[in-house]
């Protein structure tokens, strides 16, 4: 990345899901939904207090903020990192014929090497893979 610029890389990865896209986003859109497929997130770690879910993430407590229910399939969060960063995590449900496309969007944070952001592309991937497996079953 540029030093001069403030966007940062990133790339978009998804799963082709044999489900159709409104089903499969009522099923997860919840927050409490998340651990299931999410494997940065517990489900004993992920709690509400006070309007504010909380976790433990890899690197010590976090706070998501996420989207609310809406018509357009999207599933975005904000992961706020004990040290004040906030990360941005797009996430979207659409529509692929009968089916559903999940899209994801990573984006390298600053500083991060290519091999960590390779490792947090794998990472992802694997959760998708599990939201896939999830959403299939009958």
């Amino acid at each position: 990345m540029d030093q001069t610029s403030s966007r940062l890389d990133s790339m978009t990865l998804s799963v082709t899901v044999n489900r159709n896209w409104r089903q499969l986003y009522d099923e997860f859109w919840r927050p409490e939904e998340f651990p299931r497929w999410a494997s940065g997130l517990s489900d004993a770690s992920l709690t509400n207090v006070d309007g504010k879910w909380r976790a433990k993430g890899p690197e010590g407590p976090i706070e998501i903020i996420f989207s609310g229910h809406n018509a357009y399939g999207i599933m975005d969060h904000r992961v706020r990192l004990n040290d004040d960063r906030t990360v941005y995590i797009p996430l979207r449900v659409i529509e692929n014929g009968d089916g559903a496309e999940v899209l994801l969007t990573l984006f390298r944070q600053p500083g991060m090497s290519d091999v960590r952001f390779a490792g947090d592309a794998d990472w992802v991937r694997r959760d998708l893979e599990r939201l896939r497996e999830l959403a299939e079953q009958p």
